[in-house]
């Protein structure tokens, strides 16, 4: 009888680390210096990528969108066509709000900053979702934005 309740509190806390959530996704204190490389090309793709998800998706300031996208940007939605007026007319209809000067108060947590070669950076940061378990509550995992910033 010991072992058959044994086994049954074990599986009780393994599904419950199965089905909950250890801990949430946090964004990194600084995230600044995940956008940094003492590579000059792979500092400059970092600091678009940091652009593109801070100015223009986080805070919509997509006047300046030919700052950090050119015009043959090519877009992966299948639910927009390709370019950059295309997008800014997509996106940029809502007046950008202010960016607020320091990066721990910036909307978008920033989880990671990635590169592959010295055209490819990967930015993952937090997303939270409804918990599909728990109507009302929400859980939190990553989402990640990637660009090729070839010329």
């Amino acid at each position: 009888m010991k072992n058959i309740f044994a086994v049954g509190l074990l599986l009780v806390f393994a599904s419950i680390t199965l089905y909950g959530q250890a801990a949430p996704v946090v964004g990194v204190t600084d995230p600044t210096s995940l956008f940094t490389d003492k590579d000059p090309v792979l500092h400059q793709n970092k600091q678009a990528a940091m652009h593109i998800v801070i100015d223009l998706l986080g805070y919509g300031h997509w006047s300046e969108a030919d700052k950090w996208l050119t015009d043959r940007y090519i877009q992966d939605n299948p639910g927009f066509a390709s370019g950059r007026e295309t997008v800014m007319r997509a996106f940029g209809a809502a007046a950008g709000r202010p960016i607020p000067a320091d990066p721990k108060d910036w909307s978008t947590k920033i989880v990671a900053v990635t590169t592959q070669g010295n055209d490819i950076v990967c930015v993952a940061s937090v997303s939270t979702r409804p918990d599909p378990r728990n109507p009302g509550q929400t859980y939190t995992t990553t989402h990640f934005d990637m660009w090729r910033t070839a010329a």
